[in-house]
């Protein structure tokens, strides 16, 4: 949403008691307005994006991966969440006609493990497995850290200090369609450029920081990735 509409949207959210009234000193950060759009650059349309799969586009930095996920379910508001260093944030739930939509970043708010195109130790899991007791999270397997993409990235599990920064979504009723509009949350992105410089510039040259503008291109993480590891 907008920044005034999502403003508006936690404060009416307050007012009518659909969330509880907490003392919130983390705002967002805005970006640009991206759209978000197949490959062959089609507008990506919410109403066809497959239900627990794995998206991923690149937003706000050229070099910073996000998971897109239609979560098959409606998610809602969340009343309270915390930074590591103690910032209380609102995460304003799914975005698309039946609020099933929601996005985040895909750096590990651990070890900033993220998905190359190579491999991914990263990525949302439907099932429990051996090594993760919860379904529909995602999982990181370097030190299995778990994160619900449907209560606005909240730690369930491991060693993560923090949620996953969540990134906002603006839905376009009339279009069907899905923008990436700023993020919420704890953002770790000048940490992960500065351990992931020499690999970032492999990956995207000298254009890894830049922003984003205009649109982001939307891949299943199977085609983006060679490989997923699944712990």
């Amino acid at each position: 949403m907008h920044r005034r509409d999502f403003m508006v949207a936690c404060a009416a959210s307050a007012l009518t008691g659909s969330l509880p009234a907490v003392a919130v000193d983390a705002k967002p950060q805005f970006y640009s307005r991206a759209r978000l759009v197949e490959p062959g650059g089609q507008p990506l349309r919410a109403r066809a994006l497959a239900a627990n799969r794995n998206f991923i586009f690149h937003y706000p930095f050229t070099g910073t991966p996000c998971f897109l996920l239609n979560l098959g379910r409606p998610a809602k508001p969340t009343a309270q969440l915390k930074t590591a260093d103690k910032h209380i944030y609102r995460w304003p739930g799914g975005a698309g006609a039946d609020q099933n939509i929601v996005a985040y970043s895909a750096i590990c708010a651990h070890r900033l493990t993220y998905p190359t195109r190579e491999i991914s130790f990263i990525s949302y899991r439907t099932e429990k497995t051996p090594g993760n007791r919860f379904a529909q999270v995602i999982h990181c397997c370097s030190e299995h850290s778990q994160y619900d993409p449907a209560d606005g990235g909240r730690v369930l599990a491991g060693p993560a200090p923090q949620p996953l920064a969540a990134i906002l979504l603006d839905y376009d009723r009339g279009s069907d369609e899905l923008y990436a509009v700023g993020t919420v949350g704890g953002e770790m992105f000048a940490d992960f450029f500065a351990k992931y410089e020499m690999r970032l510039a492999l990956e995207h040259g000298d254009r890894a920081k830049a922003p984003v503008r205009d649109a982001c291109v939307v891949k299943e993480l199977e085609e983006y990735c060679r490989q997923q590891v699944k712990c």
